[in-house]
């Protein structure tokens, strides 16, 4: 962890349990959290209410931001493709949102340079995941020499570090590891195509891959599941 002087460090909170757990420990490693969630339009927008009860929890400062992806579309979370719900994906999911990690990194990046805070975190991995190019490690280390080249802190050797703490856990490490923190799952969300109400599909990748965590981790699924549509 950095041992600068400014202890901030800016989290990437979207709402569901992986930024969640990273956001918890961003703060048990003694950073104030600076959490930012973008809100993309996206269609599964419960999740801006789970990261706003997560920030209330466990960030400083919380700043939601608008940025309509919609407008470029290109994924079944920004337009009106169908969320595939037959299995896992192999390769490169349809839910894929195009360069969203090195956008919402950015973003976070501008937002650390402006707080002087050095530190960013982002709750990618690369075990239980689906298959999303941004979520490699070879990509957080990419960005990690980007942010040190286009900024003046980095030029100037106030350095930047890209802190992936998820990045080698499987969804069963990452539940257990959020029952050791303390933390509230179900106050988390994942589903990438919730029913009206809020509860979970069951079926989309985001939620078959959540429920194979907390099964493997022998930890009970505090997600709530809409009644016609459990998961098969």
């Amino acid at each position: 962890m950095s041992n600068k002087l400014n202890k901030s460090a800016v989290v990437l909170l979207s709402g569901g349990l992986d930024s969640m757990v990273c956001a918890a420990l961003a703060r048990e490693a003694g950073f104030s959290v600076l959490a930012l969630t973008v809100d993309y339009n996206q269609r599964h927008r419960i999740e801006l209410e789970a990261a706003k009860r997560i920030a209330a929890e466990l960030a400083d400062q919380h700043i939601i931001l608008p940025l309509d992806l919609t407008a470029f579309g290109g994924s079944a979370l920004t337009s009106d493709m169908a969320v595939p719900k037959d299995g896992v994906a192999q390769g490169i999911p349809v839910t894929y949102v195009p360069a969203r990690n090195t956008v919402f990194l950015s973003l976070a990046l501008a937002w650390a340079e402006a707080a002087g805070a050095r530190d960013l975190f982002v709750g990618v991995n690369a075990l239980d995941y689906s298959g999303y190019p941004d979520c490699r490690p070879d990509f957080i280390a990419a960005f990690e020499a980007l942010a040190n080249q286009a900024t003046k802190a980095g030029v100037e050797g106030d350095r930047f570090t890209v802190h992936a703490p998820l990045q080698q856990m499987s969804k069963a490490d990452i539940a257990r590891e959020a029952a050791r923190l303390g933390l509230d799952a179900g106050q988390s969300h994942s589903c990438y195509d919730p029913a009206p109400d809020g509860a979970a599909c069951g079926l989309c990748d985001a939620c078959r891959l959540r429920a194979k965590g907390f099964e493997e981790a022998g930890l009970p699924d505090p997600t709530v599941y809409a009644p016609s549509r459990e998961r098969g």
